[in-house]
């Protein structure tokens, strides 16, 4: 049975129908998606941090894994290559509780000989931590909810120690950071500004080496049109975890079923859309209702916003016409509305244009045109 949203439908903190189905998830599943299908299950797992790296590596220091028990995994620490080996001392550290720490070198052609043949040129050193209701699923649970939240904030760990007190693999966060040396509790008080790429920190305190994680907030994308070809652009940004509210004034398509990872599917006509855009916070917003009168209502509000992406389905002729029937308010959309939207990577069908709108934006909020790395000139 469908749901419908008549008043609209807060979603939450619900799982996606994928994960209760056998087989089904693995590293492409929303990390946070997966640790909540293992919380509510009471199951461990093992958060496998990046704790150092020189050179090149497929991620850098801060960036996390989860594996389960099952073998089962959410997000990748490289290119699939360390993956196999994670899993095998992951085992231990879900049979020991104990954490261990793992050093991978592949900046010598000796690793092609005689380690597992990854060729990457670089180094990197993670930290392996089991999470379950002794420790309270922490750091990781804490960093969920700021996620979902949207709260700025930042974690530590314990990468290396010779102090008891702080041993390897603690977990430090808001509630208690007092525990902390003061140095370290300075730099997790610092918060990131959205969209700068937050980059993690080492801190050397107390004979102990913490890392400082701040906590990636996802992008928050307001879908207004909740028709066929929008259901594609949802699960697609789902997958990265950013939050999706969709509106639609037609209550044949606000419908929450139809969109199992937006957060949030709503049931409202145009006319109410300032009111959501003074109540809420958008990163950036795709009009694509199909419907004219509807549309020019939406580029008319989103003009009196601050979102910074504001993205209209259509060709050139319409977007024209939009942007002069809303006269004067067309100005404030300059450098800001992307229309015909998407990246040219010559999308037809419903899910290739879901992939181009949501390469687009993800190039906007990333500073970045979207060319193919290939055309990119090296630097001396």
């Amino acid at each position: 049975m469908q749901q419908r949203a008549e008043a609209g439908t807060i979603r939450g903190e619900g799982t996606h129908p994928s994960m209760t189905q056998p087989g089904l998830i693995h590293s492409g599943v929303a990390a946070d998606e997966f640790f909540r299908y293992y919380l509510d299950r009471g199951e461990p797992l093992v958060l496998a941090t990046v704790a150092q790296t020189l050179g090149s590596t497929y991620r850098k220091a801060g960036a996390q894994m989860l594996i389960a028990g099952d073998g089962r995994v959410a997000g990748l620490l490289s290119g699939g290559c360390l993956e196999a080996d994670l899993m095998e001392r992951a085992r231990r550290v879900l049979e020991t509780g104990e954490p261990a720490t793992v050093h991978y070198d592949t900046r010598s052609s000796d690793d092609v000989i005689w380690g597992i043949g990854l060729g990457c040129e670089g180094a990197m050193t993670i930290l392996l931590s089991r999470l379950d209701r002794a420790n309270d699923y922490q750091p990781f649970k804490f960093a969920s909810r700021c996620r979902f939240d949207q709260v700025d904030a930042r974690f530590a760990l314990v990468t290396e120690s010779r102090n008891p007190k702080v041993p390897l693999g603690a977990a430090f966060w808001s509630q208690n950071k007092h525990l902390l040396p003061a140095s370290v509790a300075t730099a997790m008080d610092v918060s990131t500004p959205r969209g700068a790429g937050p980059s993690s920190q080492v801190i050397e305190a107390g004979d102990a080496t913490f890392l400082i994680v701040p906590i990636e907030l996802p992008p928050r994308l307001l879908l207004l049109g909740g028709g066929p070809d929008a259901m594609p652009l949802v699960e697609i940004a789902g997958l990265m975890n950013w939050q999706v509210t969709v509106f639609d004034h037609r209550a044949a398509y606000a419908i929450a079923d139809r969109f199992p990872r937006a957060r949030r599917v709503e049931l409202k006509a145009a006319a109410e859309l300032p009111r959501e855009l003074q109540a809420g916070q958008y990163d950036a917003a795709v009009v694509m209702s199909h419907h004219l009168l509807s549309d020019q209502a939406y580029l008319a509000a989103l003009a009196d916003s601050s979102i910074p992406y504001v993205g209209l389905l259509g060709p050139a002729p319409r977007r024209i016409r939009l942007l002069h029937e809303i006269g004067d308010k067309a100005a404030r959309l300059s450098g800001r509305l992307y229309g015909p939207i998407g990246l040219d990577i010559g999308a037809r069908s419903p899910e290739t244009i879901a992939l181009a709108i949501v390469a687009e934006i993800q190039a906007a909020m990333a500073g970045r045109e979207g060319g193919s790395f290939s055309k990119v000139v090296p630097t001396a």
